[in-house]
């Protein structure tokens, strides 16, 4: 007979990573090792009203212990983050989980760094300790954050297990099209921490220089209307589309398309399945070395690193690729290779069914 593992994170039909993360555990050889079920916590993937979400925080701490009392499960996998909202909220579930005595899987899907979270505050830096310790496995997305949480705490019991994407099929022709100016493809989150403006920037940077590439703005998000006014001042409305969130074969097309994956983010990322998704499509990314990010690649082999907040040195390394083709497609291939080799889902079912049975043996 299966044991139950409770998923906890937002609507699987929501847009987040967390979505997608359960949805691929769902999806994958793991639930067909395991009894997946999933109890919904966050306002991601719901429509309602503030009174109703006020009723939500009240209610839902008790629905979540009558759904232990009721599925009994061997394991309680919590999907969260260091972010301020999240971290408060999950705390409950935490401690219901385990006043019940149940076994914690609590997964950081990014964030700050725990040294960061509280830094000046020694007395909720005492209780994010004791929170982490509470659980019973503690699994983050980067080798980073695995030293930082060592550092943080030695006591700990820590493992990275990185994101996984559904592999599309190899584009391996893709490298014929590499004719006339380079597209380059943004997808994500439009917002100024993303680095999109300074993309803007670089693109009109490089114009200068005779060269006119094509952007592809994938995605929504609150600073739209200010990124749209930014394209007019710039003169850049023959070199930028606007696509909207893209999903599915949508999505796959746009990254058929693309040279280039744009994302010079200085936010707090933690495994951007962006990436994955674009070095799998053999488009090489453009990226910021933040979050889990260096894991997965390398400087100059399956993309290009560039500083935050320096659209000169984006147009150096736009102009850079525009320049040497051969460079682009060796990238491309490598980056596909990369992909295939660690960050599917096979591999991503293979390393929770390892987390499971651990924690299950260990109990």
């Amino acid at each position: 007979m299966k044991k139950t593992v409770m998923m906890l994170g937002p609507s699987t039909a929501a847009v987040s990573g967390v979505s997608t993360h359960l949805n691929q555990l769902f999806h994958s050889a793991l639930a067909q090792q395991w009894e997946l079920v999933q109890f919904q916590v966050g306002s991601e993937g719901r429509a309602e009203s503030t009174l109703s979400k006020l009723w939500r925080f009240a209610i839902s701490p008790l629905q979540f212990a009558v759904a232990i009392c009721r599925l009994w499960p061997a394991i309680v996998h919590l999907n969260t983050s260091l972010e301020p909202k999240s971290y408060w909220r999950d705390i409950v579930y935490l401690l219901i989980a385990k006043l019940f005595g149940r076994r914690v899987l609590y997964q950081v899907h990014g964030g700050a760094l725990p040294e960061q979270f509280f830094a000046g505050q020694p007395m909720r830096r005492w209780l994010l300790r004791r929170m982490l310790r509470l659980a019973d496995a503690v699994v983050l997305l980067a080798d980073i954050e695995l030293q930082a949480y060592r550092q943080f705490d030695p006591r700990l019991v820590l493992s990275v297990i990185p994101n996984a994407i559904d592999l599309v099929p190899d584009p391996a022709g893709k490298e014929q099209q590499l004719q006339g100016p380079l597209t380059v493809a943004y997808v994500g989150r439009l917002a100024r921490n993303k680095g999109i403006f300074e993309l803007l920037d670089a693109l009109a940077l490089v114009r200068r220089e005779g060269v006119a590439l094509q952007l592809v703005i994938a995605g929504g998000g609150p600073d739209e209307a200010e990124l749209r006014a930014a394209v007019e001042r710039l003169a850049l409305a023959d070199q930028v589309r606007f696509a909207g969130p893209v999903f599915g074969k949508e999505k796959d097309e746009l990254w058929a398309r693309a040279d280039v994956f744009g994302f010079p983010t200085y936010h707090r990322e933690g495994l951007p399945y962006a990436l994955l998704e674009s070095m799998a499509a053999r488009t090489v990314p453009l990226v910021c070395p933040v979050g889990a990010v260096p894991d997965v690649m390398q400087d100059g082999e399956h993309g290009v690193f560039v500083p935050p907040r320096d659209p000169a040195a984006l147009a150096a390394a736009l102009l850079r690729l525009e320049r040497d083709r051969a460079l682009l497609r060796r990238m491309g291939a490598a980056g596909r290779q990369r992909i295939e080799q660690a960050y599917t889902v096979e591999r991503l079912a293979r390393d929770f069914d390892a987390a499971y049975t651990r924690l299950c043996t260990e109990h």
